[in-house]
């Protein structure tokens, strides 16, 4: 166990320097957040008169939604890094050294939780300075460890996947065709008291909902900490379940070479 985790810590070390290399990599993926926080929090500034948002701060409500959604896509795009290295035969290098195997993955996942923490405090950020209002520091690190378990999660099937396909193109399609449908079936945008019926009960079974659920009670005033705790215990089992497919999928990709 101590040899997996150092080397874990060894694997992370090299996926971060890999991103200080190019650390506007962090600003890129922002853009497209900060511009719905702004845009989204502008636009649809009186929707809450509509009731059932917990506040009267669209703001408020929509910012955790975008922090969790913004760690579901870092975790979904996770995997092009593991197709990189086998396409430049960096994998191969790794499987003839003593280097543990489930190091290779958890230390991708390890750095998917620190650029997470970063791109989290930078939305948080944004979104205090447009007007949202967070009852409690605590509140939002619960909300970001909510987000860095989902992501833990999609970025475990992400590498599961990139290991067993190998194509860019294929792990492109297939993250869009999960994330962006669960995003939308869940309540990042809206409450789920305004939704249709049949969004409800797929929201229930989402785990970005859970994400979302989860950190939004955490900032909100009054937390609901045994549905907090429910949401967080379910995220955990799932980036267990998602890891674990990871690393099977890496021992499969082993046989084959």
């Amino acid at each position: 166990m101590t040899t997996a985790l150092r080397h874990t810590w060894y694997m992370t070390k090299r996926q971060m320097r890999m991103l200080f290399r190019q650390p506007v990599w962090i600003a890129i993926t922002l853009v497209q957040p900060i511009i719905w926080i702004l845009l989204y929090g502008q636009a649809y500034k009186n929707i809450t008169r509509l009731g059932g948002f917990g506040t009267t701060e669209y703001l408020t409500y929509l910012t955790p939604g975008i922090v969790v959604m913004t760690a579901l896509f870092s975790g979904g795009w996770n995997g092009f890094g593991v197709i990189e290295d086998i396409n430049n035969g960096i994998m191969d290098r790794f499987l003839v050294t003593p280097a543990s195997r489930s190091a290779i993955i958890f230390g991708r996942i390890m750095q998917l939780g620190i650029i997470a923490v970063i791109q989290s405090a930078i939305l948080l950020g944004i979104g205090a300075l447009s007007g949202a209002d967070y009852s409690t520091v605590f509140g939002l690190i619960v909300l970001i460890f909510a987000g860095i378990l989902l992501g833990a999660a999609f970025g475990g099937l992400s590498n599961a996947l990139s290991v067993v396909v190998r194509k860019e193109e294929t792990v492109i399609a297939a993250v869009n065709f999960i994330i962006l449908p669960l995003t939308f079936l869940s309540t990042v945008f809206l409450p789920q008291d305004i939704l249709p019926g049949w969004i409800k009960t797929v929201a229930k079974l989402n785990p970005v909902n859970w994400a979302v659920e989860a950190g939004r009670a955490a900032v909100f005033p009054g937390p609901d900490w045994g549905l907090i705790g429910t949401r967080v215990a379910l995220l955990a089992a799932l980036a267990l379940v998602c890891s674990f497919l990871a690393t099977r999928a890496f021992r499969a990709y082993q046989r084959s070479v």
